[in-house]
């Protein structure tokens, strides 16, 4: 791969995309109205059909003469898309503050503002999915929101893989003959599901044929050292349109037609390509053999694809914003990893990849490598060139950790846990068969810390939210204290729970998704819709919010208060309503007398671990409402930041109002002070049990680390001790305080500036100042 240069092309693309200014769209949300209003007496599944596919025929397109790959949901790039059937109250009441707002901002057009408000909001005030869950279990989810935070209640769902490979091998219209035979003989309760997908793979042809008679019409004026490209591409679209892909740029677009489809369709985050070093390898095989591509041309069409996938971006509400800062819309691709046989694997296409990432170092596709103890040096050091760049990729998984895990713990067959993705930032999933609803809901365990030690009052608005089993004034032992907490998460489990029926009841409800369900495996076979358990498999994610932090404090209450008696019960209890007021001596003495998470402590590191496990077994005993289990990750996307926000202060000596630990794993930022092997040790004694829907560990070097031949065979060392730990993930940051406190000061001169922010990367100067100021903080390492 030596010697691959970054194209002109490339590069006029990707300034033009960085430098368009990021717009709220409504064209969509203006075509599902109509569509509806015309179709009153239809069922949902067929109105949410029809609408897709006359989106598909009607939305306005572009293209840019330079562009090898085209389609986009949006004629502008990187706009926020209104979506009624989800969510609209909470439109209705921000759209005007969207260029405002500290997190994400979207510009937005007067006339939009009138029509939405005028227009779209009057039909569906009252009837979209927000406001059904909010109607149905509102109150409920309102009373725990400072504890458990429930995902999914105004955007549909997202976090799958589709089977991509079906979707080369068979192409839409290899779809529709598929379900036009099922439609022939299927029983009268599974008919309309059947016209439903047929009617939007026809959208889909018809959205392909109008990118051919685009291009044919502003063929003629563009400049002649275009032309024989765009004639390439429009005959592509036209293809793709009647039969699969035959070749390496064929199947390039058809695959990106499919995401942009699917995003079409549920306006969701995380639709993840998988591992297209693996079906997309025959495609560039056959066309290298046969002289028609090239590496350099191999690695222009790929770049031209990791442009697109930067194009699109979802639009949140102000309070969902602060939890996915940064528009982490989870296009993961991953590279390497064992195939079906156990072997490790790796190809040209895994090299191109970490080769267009190393030259964009942009925020998307979320570059993921899969790492096992047979890993190639090839492999892993082009991997580390990539990591030393700075753009915060690739981010690293662990076969060892994870393949027998999804066995054993989730009764995932062989040869799909072999064959894992990653979807949005750390999530696990199984390939094309998987509805995974990995981003079910966030549980903040220092949370219900707090309100075991308080007679369940918040500290930070002196309410009762949780359960009064007393104070630590008045819990006699250690263990009466933890007998306590135990209480307090049983409670707040049982009402997620509750929640999480009601949510995933009105999603079958109110977003059915036909285009989806032709693309996971078991939908097409059993007639069945993806919402309503059509998958091989059908598992429901919780995030445990944040082990290092509860750590952190049970080690310096059983140490400092009950042990050697160091801090009395009340005075700590005092200085945590006092958030340490006049207490810096309890609080010097609770940051520096008490061991913390990360330093290679055992009996920390398992107290830890002890509520993780804990929280896991819980967990067992729950079924989703598409009859599949739950399991756990531990991961915030930026969450550690808004959800430090609703924690008072800590026994782990922190403040109220500040952030938890980043990551999941990883341990609280500037506590780890024993270097990286003794956190690589301390999250080791994690079990992989409690990551099956993925585990996040954060670190950060400075760049001078890479820049000898020596740092980097360390750096490939230390990943290989991960691996032999079986430690599920790790990614990285390099870069230099300096140069993000320069971009907080001066964003004009930054603006292409790429941090790992938690599983997923965004452009540093887009991020609220709270997350910038953590990031800044995080320990850096300079040696291992």
């Amino acid at each position: 791969m030596e010697g691959l240069y970054q194209t002109n092309r490339v590069k006029t693309l990707k300034e033009k995309m960085v430098n368009e200014p990021r717009y709220v769209s409504i064209e969509q949300a203006r075509i599902i109205t109509r569509v509806y209003q015309q179709n009153e007496d239809l069922s949902i599944p067929m109105k949410r059909a029809l609408s897709l596919k006359a989106a598909l025929e009607e939305l306005e397109i572009g293209v840019e003469k330079e562009e090898l790959i085209v389609g986009n949901r949006t004629k502008g790039v990187r706009y926020g898309v209104v979506f009624p059937e989800s969510g609209c109250s909470w439109v209705y009441n921000e759209i005007e503050n969207l260029p405002y707002r500290p997190q994400d901002q979207f510009l937005v057009k007067e006339a939009d503002i009138q029509e939405f408000k005028e227009v779209i909001y009057p039909y569906w005030k009252g009837h979209s999915m927000e406001d059904v869950i909010r109607h149905q279990y509102g109150q409920e989810i309102d009373a725990m929101a400072k504890v458990v935070k429930i995902n999914q209640k105004d955007h549909a769902q997202g976090h799958i893989c589709p089977d991509s490979k079906l979707w080369l091998e068979l192409g839409p219209q290899g779809l529709i003959k598929k379900a036009q035979e099922k439609l022939k003989t299927c029983s009268k309760e599974h008919k309309e599901f059947y016209e439903c997908t047929i009617l939007v793979l026809q959208g889909a042809c018809t959205f392909m044929r109008r990118y051919h008679d685009y291009i044919k019409e502003m063929l003629p004026h563009v400049e002649s050292q275009y032309q024989a490209t765009l004639q390439t591409v429009a005959d592509n679209c036209l293809h793709l349109s009647k039969r699969a892909p035959e070749s390496f740029h064929e199947a390039l677009q058809s695959l990106w037609f499919l995401f942009v489809i699917l995003h079409m369709e549920s306006n969701a985050s995380s639709f993840s390509p998988g591992r297209i070093d693996q079906y997309l390898y025959p495609f560039y095989q056959k066309d290298k053999n046969a002289g028609i591509i090239d590496d350099q041309y191999a690695l222009e069409l790929l770049e031209c694809l990791w442009l697109k996938f930067n194009e699109i971006v979802y639009l949140r509400n102000q309070h969902s914003a602060k939890y996915f800062a940064g528009f982490p819309i989870g296009f993961n691709i991953a590279i390497g990893g064992l195939d079906e046989n156990g072997q490790d694997t790796y190809n040209e296409i895994s090299l191109l990849c970490l080769k267009a990432q190393y030259h964009l170092g942009l925020p998307q596709p979320n570059l993921s490598v899969r790492l096992n103890k047979h890993s190639s040096h090839e492999l892993m050091q082009e991997a580390i060139k990539v990591v030393a760049k700075g753009s915060g990729m690739p981010q690293f998984f662990n076969d060892e950790a994870i393949v027998q895990t999804m066995i054993d713990d989730l009764n995932i067959e062989p040869q799909d846990a072999l064959n894992y993705a990653i979807v949005g930032c750390v999530e696990l999933t199984t390939h094309g068969n998987n509805l995974g609803w990995s981003d079910a809901a966030m549980f903040n365990l220092n949370k219900a810390l707090e309100l075991t030690l308080n007679h369940g009052k918040c500290l930070l608005t002196g309410n009762q939210i949780g359960l009064d089993l007393g104070s630590l004034e008045t819990y006699q032992t250690f263990q009466d204290l933890e007998n306590a907490f135990q209480k307090q998460v049983d409670y707040f489990i049982e009402e997620m729970m509750k929640a999480e029926v009601i949510v995933e009841k009105v999603h079958q409800e109110c977003l059915p998704s036909a285009f989806l369900s032709t693309v996971i495996d078991d939908c097409l076979e059993k007639g069945l819709d993806v919402t309503r358990g059509g998958a091989k498999y059908n598992l429901s994610g919780i995030q445990m919010i944040q082990v290092a932090n509860l750590a952190d404090s049970l080690a310096a209450i059983q140490k400092l208060v009950y042990e050697e008696e160091m801090i009395s019960k009340h005075e700590l209890l005092v200085s945590l309503q006092d958030d340490f007021k006049g207490h810096d001596i309890t609080q010097a003495m609770l940051l520096n007398k008490a061991p913390k998470y990360g330093n290679d402590i055992e009996w920390v590191d398992h107290l830890g671990a002890k509520w993780a496990e804990y929280f896991r077994e819980r967990m067992k005993e729950f079924t989703n409402y598409r009859g599949g289990p739950y399991h756990t990750g531990m991961y915030t996307v930026s969450a550690h930041v808004p959800m430090g926000e609703n924690v008072g202060a800590s026994p782990d000596g922190r403040n109220a109002l500040t952030p938890l630990a980043d990551g999941g794993m990883s341990p609280v930022y500037g506590r780890d002070l024993s270097g990286p092997t003794a956190v690589l040790k301390s999250v080791s004694r994690m079990k992989n049990t409690l990551t099956t829907n993925g585990g996040l560990l954060n670190m950060k070097f400075l760049p001078e680390f890479f820049k000898t031949e020596i740092g980097m065979r360390k750096f490939e060392n230390f990943l290989r001790a991960f691996v032999d730990l079986e430690i599920p993930h790790i990614q990285f940051n390099v870069v230099r305080r300096e140069d993000l406190l320069d971009a907080k000061v001066h964003p004009e001169r930054h603006k292409s500036l790429t941090i790992r922010v938690a599983g997923y990367t965004a452009y540093f100067v887009e991020l609220a100042g709270k997350l910038q100021d953590e990031i800044i903080e995080r320990t850096a390492y300079e040696d291992i």
